[in-house]
């Protein structure tokens, strides 16, 4: 028999729907199309996770973030990334300051940009690794640390950053431990032809849309609490647990295409990005326990970040979405077909 479903969940479910779908519309003035994109940048929003967007120049990826900003009643700060760009630049530091009455001088602490609530990391990819890498507290544990002092982010934090693709001039690939800190990477495709003339006749006529918000910060903070209480079955669990561990190069679970074209699979973090992107999915869909299918449906952005091809799948031009198209392909869903 099935359990009987909490009637405070299923009501906070119904509600969730109406949010993400009024989000949806509100992003939909602004941006035409992409709307893979704008679920999956709302799917990381709605998990306390942070979302790397790369995509040629143009495409509209700082355009979508700083709609959903607007969309959205929390701070908003952008940070443009550029190669002369400092830690202390992003983070703040300590000034010397002195009372006027007193006279008494004192290092007081000038928070910096990332000090907001949703941030846009633009072109993060721009900056030196020595920058980048001053983001990996603030993305792991919303909080930074200067001098002898701890400093914790307002809630609810969301990063999201743009990069171009690495083979472009002036660019920096990402340490590969802060690519595990985003929960998707999403890429943004150029728009089709009907798309362009939308495009088109909204930016080339004085077109102007008035983006309304729709949620608060403590509403942000209650869906992302909700969506930990949709539930997994331990079947769907190790179908997650399998798709992860099919990375794994050499490994039990592993299909000849991972042993063939990567060097490292994915970390704990993807299996968690699976499961919660799943989560999500299911909410959509109207239903309060996670499918395999879910689980389909979010694997190529919580791993294309995560996985790293060797040699021969970089000289083969092999991506690493074609790989996990093979794994998915290949992995059964229930383990007692698992020789």
């Amino acid at each position: 028999m099935a359990s009987k479903i909490d009637p405070t969940v299923e009501k906070a479910t119904q509600e969730f729907r109406v949010k993400f779908q009024q989000l949806r519309d509100e992003i939909g003035k602004a941006i035409v199309g992409h709307q893979e994109i704008v679920d999956g940048v709302l799917t990381c929003l709605f998990v306390s996770g942070h979302a790397l967007l790369e995509g040629v120049p143009g495409l509209g990826k700082t355009y979508l973030i700083s709609t959903l900003s607007k969309a959205v009643s929390l701070d908003y700060s952008r940070i443009q990334f550029t190669p002369d760009l400092m830690p202390a630049d992003i983070i703040g530091t300590n000034i010397l300051s002195e009372d006027q009455a007193s006279g008494k001088r004192e290092f007081s602490f000038r928070p910096g940009p990332l000090f907001a609530q949703i941030i846009l990391a633009d072109e993060i990819n721009r900056a030196t690794p020595k920058t980048q890498s001053a983001m990996l507290e603030a993305m792991q544990e919303h909080s930074v640390t200067v001098g002898n002092h701890h400093y914790k982010m307002k809630e609810p934090f969301f990063v999201l950053a743009t990069q171009n693709p690495i083979e472009q001039e002036g660019t920096y690939p990402l340490p590969e431990a802060q690519l595990d800190r985003f929960f998707y990477k999403l890429v943004v495709e150029y728009s089709n032809r009907d798309e362009l003339k939308v495009i088109l006749d909204r930016t080339t006529t004085g077109y102007k849309p008035e983006i309304k918000p729709v949620m608060t910060g403590e509403q942000i903070i209650g869906a992302q609490r909700l969506v930990r209480r949709i539930v997994v079955a331990p079947h769907v669990q190790d179908y997650i647990i399998r798709l992860t561990l099919a990375t794994h190069p050499d490994g039990p679970f592993a299909v000849e295409t991972t042993n063939r074209y990567i060097r490292w699979g994915g970390s704990p973090r993807a299996a968690q990005s699976i499961t919660l992107g799943a989560k999500v999915q299911a909410m959509l869909d109207g239903r309060y326990n996670v499918s395999f299918s879910d689980a389909q449906k979010v694997y190529l952005p919580s791993l294309r970040h995560r996985v790293l091809l060797n040699f021969e799948g970089e000289a083969e031009g092999i991506s690493t979405d074609d790989v996990l198209r093979e794994i998915i392909e290949k992995t059964p869903t229930m383990a007692e077909a698992v020789a």
